[in-house]
């Protein structure tokens, strides 16, 4: 007897179901790759500068961002929530401000919820373009003490979930 599953009902329905299954299995080891971060500078407020290698040796989480990204301003208390929890034991934050943010927004915004980790503005585009061409926001990714990217966050990421990555990335040697 031949059961009637939904996906055998249409002639391309397992097709469908295995490209839907491949591309799902894609997606989760693409979150999961350790390629290295890529090559960049940041400005920060102060108008020194940093580059990504100088992350290294800390787990960081970079995050792309908007003033005028409604998520991105409702996820950035979690953000210096974790930050708080984590920063006496290896771990940093870069909070990157998109091109198109004006400079005095990003500046109130620091300075007016305190943020206490670096925030940068990305003037040129330059940074976001390394980082994968970056467009939406937020875009978080989230690297080892190798520097190498081990998570991709676009939206909101879950934070007891990264709070988890987190402790098993620092507790790493």
């Amino acid at each position: 007897m031949h059961l009637k599953t939904p996906w055998n009902l249409l002639p391309v329905g397992r097709f469908v179901l295995n490209g839907v299954c491949a591309l799902a299995l894609f997606l989760t080891l693409a979150g999961c790759s350790a390629e290295r971060a890529p090559e960049s500078s940041f400005v920060l407020l102060d108008g020194s500068t940093m580059t990504s290698t100088q992350l290294q040796g800390k787990v960081s989480l970079v995050n792309f961002w908007a003033t005028s990204c409604t998520t991105c301003v409702a996820e950035m208390p979690e953000i210096v929530t974790t930050y708080n929890k984590y920063k006496d034991r290896g771990y940093e934050t870069m909070a990157v401000a998109m091109s198109y943010d004006p400079p005095s927004y990003v500046v109130n915004f620091a300075q007016t919820r305190q943020l206490p980790f670096k925030v940068a503005i990305d003037n040129t585009g330059s940074v976001a373009r390394a980082w994968g061409e970056v467009q939406l926001t937020p875009t978080t990714f989230l690297l080892n003490k190798r520097g190498e990217i081990v998570k991709r966050y676009v939206g909101a990421p879950n934070f007891a979930e990264l709070h988890q990555l987190i402790e098993k990335l620092l507790a790493e040697s």
